[in-house]
């Protein structure tokens, strides 16, 4: 019998106040898509950084092809051919390409010092071949596509003969034709007998590409199932330990009059003649598919690019919004689609982030802060929000994504905004926060806050929105209320149907 390609037994790792990892199982066929999931904090990165040499266990072993191992150092792992691709890439991104891929492994003239550009140049096309990436090896990494970057990562693997690859939340940031392309190139891989473990919140996209899950729940192993005999509400339950009842919250609150009119924005080449108006108490979701121009909409709006025309209208009165500082100071709120480079100072810690946008509002006579009300309300917020810290001054960098996510809502509820634009609001958080922040979300609007809340994923707009925009080359395609509206009819708008 053909021992599997990888066995993790009974893995265990400590931190100081936190047992990350309880006896853990997992194994790995050749030519397996293998999926981990699991809420964030339930172990899948501590466990892959065991297997890539990044963290040493306590106790446990690993076998490949067999045979026990030790993994003690990446270069360990990279020996063993075991390969990662982390979601922020591990690219130089002022190299080029051909440089990336053989950065301490250049091929060499008669003499070791002098680097045979010529020959590296044509490994790098011959490497690009098999991934499907027709690129310029001079190229220079910081100028191609986050798409381009990732498999730019798989060739590099592949080069160091990978009979393991780590994909960690692969399509965060693809286009339905990018993520087309991975999928398409996984398969490849799997005929090759490369096997593939897979880390993603997405449980939808699993059925096109997933042999087996995995589920993690606070550090301990839940299960091994096949993925053709299960469900993704099974797969939900198996996570967060208990049913969710209706992964969407009951919508309960009242739309009231209005409270933004939008006339006519338009941005050159971008966005054109977009009107809509935004209720108290309402949730108007914007779907589109990428490039429809969902989130330049929201920068104009908020004032982070120049409008060329259009009028926003406040309770009926014309305003002018021509920076972030008019938006917020009219009571509009932005929460990025990428929290972590657009929204959150990830070098300060959770009080400072909380207070960031209010920061006048707790200074004294004389400059100085106010920390002790600065504590007060952050710790209001905290408490308010259920957001997981250890303390006030814990960096946000070390929290999770969820809970990143209700600290730049916090910033903006301390700010007293009584709009604020959500662009995808769940993007990269695990399925039990996403839940808590539909909750928020609800109690919000409850509370008569307007949110106009962008997103990707079908499901979240037709279970969380009263009435949804649907946006097709930069114009308003169609305005549907959600009785009516499906996930058909909402493609259909969305790629160009009347």
């Amino acid at each position: 019998m053909v021992p599997d390609l990888l066995v993790m037994k009974n893995i265990h790792k400590s931190f100081p106040g936190v047992k990350a990892l309880d006896a853990v199982d997992f194994s790995l066929k050749r030519g397996e898509v293998h999926a981990l999931i699991g809420e964030n904090g339930a172990g899948k990165s501590t466990l892959m950084k065991i297997l890539t040499g990044v963290y040493r266990m306590d106790a446990g072993t690993i076998q490949l092809e067999g045979e026990e191992v030790q993994i003690n150092k990446t270069i360990d792992a990279q020996h063993l051919g075991i390969s990662i691709i982390y979601q922020e890439f591990n690219l130089f991104p002022h190299l080029t390409v051909s440089e990336n891929l053989f950065i301490r492994r250049e091929p060499r003239k008669l003499t070791k010092w002098i680097i045979d550009d010529k020959t590296q140049r044509q490994m790098t096309r011959e490497m690009l071949s098999e991934v499907h990436l027709d690129l310029d090896p001079n190229r220079k990494v910081n100028t191609l596509s986050v798409a381009q970057q990732q498999m730019l990562e798989i060739a590099k693997a592949l080069s160091l003969k990978a009979k393991i690859v780590i994909m960690d939340e692969p399509t965060s940031a693809l286009t339905d034709a990018e993520i087309e392309n991975l999928f398409r190139l996984i398969h490849e891989l799997k005929q090759r007998q490369v096997g593939i473990i897979y880390i993603s919140h997405r449980l939808e996209e699993l059925r096109h590409i997933a042999d087996r899950v995995t589920v993690l729940r606070d550090g301990k192993f839940v299960g091994t199932v096949d993925y053709q005999g299960t469900t993704v509400r099974d797969l939900v339950k198996m996570m967060v330990g208990r049913e969710l009842g209706d992964f969407f919250p009951d919508r309960t609150a009242k739309v009231g009059e209005p409270l933004l009119e939008v006339q006519g924005l338009t941005r050159k080449r971008v966005i054109k003649d977009i009107s809509f108006t935004l209720h108290k108490g309402e949730i108007l979701g914007v779907a589109g598919l990428m490039g429809a121009g969902r989130t330049e909409m929201a920068r104009a709006l908020f004032g982070a690019d120049q409008k060329d025309g259009g009028e926003i209208l406040l309770e009926g009165e014309i305003i002018q919004i021509k920076s972030p500082s008019d938006a917020i100071r009219y009571g509009i709120g932005y929460l990025t689609e990428d929290r972590k480079r657009d929204g959150l100072t990830l070098g300060l810690n959770v009080k400072e982030n909380i207070t960031l946008a209010s920061i006048k509002d707790f200074t004294k006579r004389g400059g100085h802060m106010n920390d002790g009300r600065i504590a007060q309300v952050s710790r209001e917020y905290v408490n308010q929000l259920q957001i997981k810290t250890p303390s006030l001054e814990q960096l946000v960098k070390f929290l999770s994504g969820g809970n990143q996510q209700k600290v730049i809502l916090a910033r903006w509820l301390c700010k007293g905004t009584r709009i604020l634009i959500f662009d995808e609001p769940t993007r990269g958080i695990d399925v039990g926060a996403k839940r808590e922040i539909y909750t928020l979300m609800n109690r919000l609007t409850g509370e008569g806050h307007a949110i106009i809340m962008i997103s990707s994923e079908l499901p979240e707009i037709l279970g969380m929105s009263d009435r949804i925009l649907i946006m097709h080359e930069g114009a308003v395609a169609g305005i549907m209320d959600r009785a009516s509206a499906t996930e058909e009819s909402i493609m259909y708008l969305a790629t160009g149907g009347r």
